[in-house]
This record gives structure tokens, C-alpha cells and sequence, in this order.
């Protein structure tokens, strides 16, 4: 996932039927995809989970820390974002933005 990860590299999170193993090292600047759970909306019974898209600071196994991408469309700026190991649904690696003009 980034880079040579051994097998005795990663360790799983098991919540419910869900299972992600997760990295032991990140290194720093990687961006990445994180989703994150927020629990079961009472009105129809769902469970919800919300997208982070950014630069990782650090990665200590439990915690991730990262830049968060300001919305392409600036509705909001870049955000330092704490998310514990808990909280992760999935983690992937993503490409960088591509170098566009920003819209008049």
C-alpha cells in the first residue's frame, strides 16, 4: 500500500463485521484517502462515515495526523485533521491533484 509493507507489518482493526489492517509506518507527505465512521444515524438505522482526503503529517501506529485538501472548489481551506486508529473504516493511498486553474 505505500511502499514494501511486510506481513508482520500491519495489524488488523476489527469493528463489527468490518476489518481494515492497518499500516504500521506511513511516511510523511503520503496522501491518502481515510474514512472514518460516525456511528448509525438514528433516523434510518445507516451506518454513516465521512471522507478525508490529505498529506500525512505522522503515523504512530495509533495516530494519524494530516493536512486535509481544501475543497476544490474553495468553499473550505486546508484543515490539520487528528484521527484515531478506532475511527478508520479504510485508508488508501491516492494520487495528487492535478495542476489546474482555478475557476473565475
Amino acid at each position: 500500500m505505500f511502499g514494501a509493507i511486510e506481513e508482520d507489518d500491519t495489524k488488523p482493526i476489527v469493528k463489527g463485521m468490518m476489518a481494515m489492517t492497518l499500516p504500521r509506518q506511513i511516511p510523511a507527505g503520503a496522501r491518502v484517502v481515510v474514512r472514518i465512521t460516525e456511528g448509525v444515524d438514528p433516523a434510518d438505522g445507516r451506518m454513516k462515515f465521512r471522507d478525508f482526503v490529505g498529506h500525512v503529517t505522522s503515523w504512530d501506529g495509533y495516530t494519524l495526523e494530516l493536512v486535509r485538501d481544501p475543497a476544490a472548489n474553495g468553499s473550505r481551506p486546508a484543515q490539520n485533521v487528528t484521527i484515531h486508529q478506532e475511527q478508520i473504516a479504510t485508508l488508501k493511498p491516492v494520487p495528487e491533484r492535478p495542476k489546474t486553474q482555478p475557476r473565475p
